[in-house]
C-alpha cells in the first residue's frame, strides 16, 4: 500500500522591528533602573530628531520581548514619560510622542564605589536638586579600580557632566591619569580631593584628618571616662587614610592609649575602652561581642560608629555616630553643575552623641 503525505509550509512575514529599537539600549551592569534607562533612550531620541511629535511607540510587549524586561517595567518608563508630558497614549491604538518639549539640558555620568544606604541618600539628594532637567545613568564599580577604568573609558564621550567617587580596595595611584581624560570643565569629584587633576575641576569633599579629630574632640566630655580608644580599620580598606592621622593626633594631643584593630572578631573586648567602627558589618560583630561580655554601654564601655544610619538611633537605645551630611553633599554637588562652578566644597562632618558613649 502506497501513502502518500501531502506537506503544507506556511510562511508567516516577519514582523518588522520598530526602528528604535536601534536607538535605545538597556545597559544591564547600570544601577539606572531600567525603566529610567528606557525613558531616558526614547528623551534622547526626541533630542537627535529620531522622534517627533506624535509618532508611535513601540507596545508594552514589543518592549518586554526586545529587551527581556517585564511588562511592569516596561509600563513603568512609559508612565514616567506620561507625567513628564511628553508620552500619551490612545486605547486600543498605543503610546505616542505627544510633546517634544523633554526639558532635559545635562545628561549625567554618576559613578559611585559601592551601594549603601549613605550613598543613596546622596543620590536621592543629588537627583533630587536636579529635577527634570536631567538625566542620570548610574554605575557601581565595587570599589574595584579595573572596573571603574573600563567604565571611564567606555563612557568618556557620552555624558555632559561625570560625577564620581573615587574609592578602591587596592591600586587607584594612577587614578588621575583616567580623570584627566575627562574634560575638567565636566568633572566633579565626590568625597575625596584628588591630587594631580589637570584643570579646574568641582569638588564636594570630605576632610578626612581634621573632620575625625575635631569630632573626637567635640565628644572629648564623654570619652575622659574610659581609658582607651581602638578604631577597627580593616586591612586593605577604601577608608582614606587620613582618618589614621586624625585618629593618632587626637589620641596623642588628649594622652589616650589607642590602637588600630585590623579584625575585629580577634578582638577581646575589656572594659573601660571606646571602639571607633567604620564598618556596619564589624559594628554588628562588636555588639554581639558587647553583649556576650555583659559589659554595660555606655559605662564599662563605649561605642562610636562611622555614618550615620536611622538605625543607629534605635540599636541598644541609641549609638553615638561620627558622619557627614549625606543629604548636603548630594545638594552641592547638584548645584555645582546648575551654577556651572568649579568650587570646592568642603562637607564637615558632625557628632550625634547618644547612650552608647
Amino acid at each position: 500500500m502506497a501513502f502518500s503525505t501531502n506537506i503544507f509550509i506556511i510562511y508567516t512575514p516577519k514582523m518588522k522591528k520598530n526602528p528604535l529599537f536601534q536607538e535605545i539600549a538597556i545597559d544591564y551592569i547600570s544601577a539606572t533602573p531600567k525603566y529610567l534607562q528606557l525613558a531616558n533612550g526614547i528623551i534622547k531620541a526626541i533630542g537627535d530628531k529620531i522622534l517627533r511629535k506624535d509618532d508611535m511607540l513601540p507596545s508594552i510587549n514589543e518592549l518586554s520581548f526586545e529587551y527581556e524586561i517585564s511588562r511592569d517595567t516596561a509600563e513603568k518608563g512609559y508612565k514616567y514619560l506620561k507625567e513628564m508630558g511628553v508620552v500619551g497614549s490612545v486605547p486600543g491604538k498605543g503610546y505616542f510622542i505627544k510633546s517634544i518639549d523633554t526639558k532635559i539640558e545635562l545628561k549625567i555620568f554618576l559613578l559611585f564605589n559601592k551601594l549603601s544606604p549613605h550613598k543613596k541618600i546622596i543620590y536621592d539628594s543629588f537627583a533630587q536638586a536636579l529635577g527634570d532637567i536631567a538625566s542620570i545613568d548610574f554605575y557601581i564599580y565595587n570599589n574595584d579600580y579595573s572596573f571603574f577604568k573600563k567604565l571611564i573609558e567606555n563612557k568618556k564621550n557620552d555624558y555632559t557632566h561625570y560625577v564620581i567617587i573615587p574609592h578602591f580596595n587596592e591600586g587607584g595611584e594612577n587614578v588621575h591619569e583616567i580623570l584627566n581624560a575627562i574634560p575638567p570643565e565636566k568633572l566633579i569629584i565626590l568625597d575625596k580631593l584628588q591630587p594631580n587633576i589637570k584643570g579646574k575641576i568641582g569638588t564636594v569633599y570630605e576632610d578626612f584628618e581634621k573632620d575625625i579629630y575635631g569630632a573626637l574632640k567635640q565628644a572629648l566630655p564623654r570619652l575622659i571616662k574610659y581609658d582607651a580608644i581602638h578604631i577597627v580599620f580593616p586591612k586593605d580598606s577604601y577608608f582614606p587614610t587620613e582618618i589614621l592621622k586624625g585618629f593618632y593626633q587626637f589620641c596623642q594631643q588628649y594622652a589616650f592609649t589607642y590602637k588600630v584593630v585590623h579584625q575585629i572578631q580577634e578582638e577581646q573586648i575589656e572594659k573601660g575602652i571606646v571602639y571607633l567602627c567604620l564598618m556596619d558589618i564589624d559594628l554588628v560583630s562588636l555588639i554581639e561581642k558587647i553583649i556576650a561580655s555583659k559589659l554595660k554601654l555606655g559605662k564599662d564601655i563605649g561605642v562610636i560608629s562611622y555614618n550615620e544610619s536611622p538605625m543607629k538611633k534605635i540599636i541598644l537605645n541609641g549609638i553615638t555616630t561620627i558622619s557627614t551630611d549625606f543629604e548636603m553633599m548630594g545638594i552641592k554637588a547638584a548645584e555645582l553643575i546648575l551654577h556651572q562652578s568649579t568650587a570646592h566644597t568642603p562637607i564637615p562632618f558632625s557628632l550625634t552623641l547618644r547612650p552608647s558613649l
